[in-house]
């Protein structure tokens, strides 16, 4: 099975001593860098919902983006990327045989670089996906991606036999896919929280859910939907009453533990 996550805002840029690879989309990547080069300070801000800070920040990165990027300016994705799903990865304690099996497994959808493999090396950037940056392409980055994303999706899940695709990236970032476009069949875990009336989704829980089913995946090289139903980190139970063959609902008890 084929499993895709979202990136996160936030970013670990510790040193790894990991060996990487190049981002199949980097030539794209290097495209949509020159166009955002040419954003102000106040269309970086509104583009983004930016703070002073953050745009400056970010306006700095785009400046300083390279090319073709050396071992210094660039982490391993699952490493560099910090937020809550990561959190539920935890990509830092896989073995290197689960690493290995998640460079095939594992795509990171990215706003600037597309499709990511756990190893690739990234630069400091942040690009959401939602963001309505024009280019030659069209009037957002959903325009610039949707085809070459949902082809490449295909091509990896024929590359590893798989005709399923477990999307555990958000809403903003699978829309980037076109789902008539892709071959295999989507499924989507949703994970909730019982608090007595009722179980709901709980944004940061759900986030850091769909990392540690990510996680699962890769450790079982799950194969089949029996070995998805399987999740139970954290104390999530398979429901199969609210479930159908395309949704996959998992409930725990709020609060956890």
């Amino acid at each position: 099975m084929l499993v895709v996550i979202s990136p996160a805002k936030r970013l670990d840029w510790a040193a790894r001593d990991v060996e990487m690879t190049e981002p199949a989309m980097q030539d794209d990547a290097v495209r949509l860098v020159k166009t955002a080069r040419n954003l102000t300070l106040g269309n970086l801000k509104s583009l983004m919902s930016l703070s002073d800070d953050l745009a400056r920040l970010n306006r700095d990165r785009f400046q300083a983006f390279a090319d073709a990027p050396d071992v210094d300016t660039t982490r391993p994705a699952m490493l560099a990327f910090a937020g809550d799903t990561y959190q539920g990865l935890e990509a830092a304690s896989l073995s290197e045989a689960d690493v290995a099996y998640a460079q095939d497994h594992l795509r990171i959808l990215s706003g600037l670089y597309g499709l990511l493999r756990p190893l690739d090396g990234i630069q400091p950037y942040r690009l959401e996906m939602g963001s309505r940056l024009k280019t030659r392409r069209g009037a957002s980055l959903y325009d610039y991606w949707r085809d070459d994303l949902s082809r490449a999706l295909n091509a990896q899940a024929e590359a590893v036999n798989s005709d399923v695709l477990v999307n555990c990236a958000s809403q903003e970032y699978f829309g980037a896919v076109a789902p008539k476009a892709l071959k295999p069949r989507v499924v989507t875990p949703v994970f909730m929280e019982d608090k007595g009336q009722g179980p709901k989704i709980v944004s940061f829980f759900a986030k850091r859910a769909r990392g540690a089913m990510a996680r699962h995946m890769i450790q079982n090289q799950v194969r089949d939907m029996d070995g998805l139903k399987a999740f139970d980190a954290d104390g999530y139970v398979f429901q199969p009453s609210q479930s159908d063959d395309d949704r996959l609902v998992f409930v725990r008890p709020y609060p956890a533990g």
